[in-house]
């Protein structure tokens, strides 16, 4: 089969190596051609330092190269979706299946990354997600992810395609909840950097990480996703290892805001796409529009975009009127 990767990052390059292992012939594309030329001339993306790619790896950016493809798998920043989604229309095959890899929600219209292509493409578009770090997944460590469709078929494609005995596929038909486990986890992940940059402890960390989860889910099945999915690899999962691995750019800037630098500092100091800043805005708008209460998340809202003090946000977080764990609780009379 021949496949192409829309976005050489370090999340598309592990993926095309992981495509390339499984026997298909992968196209890697990057948005200029000095970004091509120099995966071509060096097969190593310092993204993923120590990493080799394969010789036999076509690095492209020429988007006319998807009229070759029986899969493409976009796989770019969440801002810039919409308009790679769009220099590739024109060129997808009537049968070639799609597939979104990017974790993120659109800002200003609120669209999960697989409506933005489907906009702007006319086709349905498989989500692939999970806790997934490019790092770990270029080292043939085992790993788990889902491919999330309303189409069975397509689903199951994406899972055979994919699925090798160190990334293992499962399928799932509620893409809504896996794209959206997908996008906020990162504004959690990013809280959670912030209260390690603190100096605040596990217990902080574990307080955040179920609350976040649980406003998480209100917002998803108000918006038509199953509970259950929450509790699967693109909830619960996805939402471990970013907020506790260094790995994580989210988590990574969340620590240096709790340091006291600047968010714009902290932004650059990573020196890549830190997708919980973009999520933390379109999330809180979704809340909004949904009527769904997140308070996590609009304190992470207010912290990143309105200078908030991390400290007195987690203060009036602490602070909010008393209420039950779970909702609608039953108590035995």
């Amino acid at each position: 089969m021949k496949v192409l990767v829309a976005g050489s990052g370090g999340w598309g390059t592990a993926l095309a190596m992981v495509l390339h292992r499984n026997g298909n012939q992968v196209f890697l594309w990057s948005y200029c051609q000095e970004e091509s030329d120099h995966l071509k001339k060096t097969h190593r993306n310092p993204f993923l330092p120590g990493v080799d790619l394969p010789e036999e790896m076509i690095f492209t950016s020429h988007c006319e190269d998807a009229a070759e493809a029986d899969m493409v798998v976009f796989a770019s920043p969440s801002f810039a979706v919409r308009a790679t989604a769009k220099s590739f229309a024109p060129y997808l095959r009537e049968d070639a299946v799609i597939v979104c890899v990017t974790k993120g929600i659109e800002q200003g219209t609120g669209c999960r990354m697989t409506q933005v292509i489907g906009q702007e493409t006319g086709r349905t578009v498989v989500a692939l997600s999970g806790p997934s770090h490019a790092e770990e997944v270029s080292r043939q460590i085992p790993t788990g992810v889902v491919a999330a469709c309303e189409d069975k078929t397509l689903a199951e494609k994406v899972q055979k395609v994919f699925m090798n005995d160190t990334l293992r596929v499962y399928t799932c038909p509620d893409k809504i909840g896996v794209e959206l486990g997908a996008a906020h986890k990162n504004v959690i992940a990013l809280c959670a950097g912030v209260c390690d940059g603190m100096g605040y402890g596990d217990n902080t960390k574990a307080l955040l990480m179920t609350r976040g989860l649980a406003e998480l889910a209100r917002l998803g099945m108000a918006m038509g996703a199953k509970r259950e999915t929450f509790a699967g690899l693109a909830g619960v999962g996805d939402l471990i290892v970013t907020c506790t691995s260094m790995h994580s750019r989210n988590r990574r800037a969340g620590i240096l805001i709790g340091e006291g630098n600047s968010v714009k500092r902290a932004m650059d100091r990573v020196g890549a796409v830190v997708e919980g800043y973009y999520a933390a805005k379109s999330a809180w708008e979704l809340a909004q529009q949904n009527g769904v209460d997140m308070p996590i998340t609009r304190a992470a809202y207010e912290v990143l975009y309105e200078d908030r003090d991390p400290r007195e946000a987690i203060r009036s977080l602490m602070h909010r009127e008393q209420t039950s764990e779970v909702e609608d609780a039953a108590w035995a009379r």
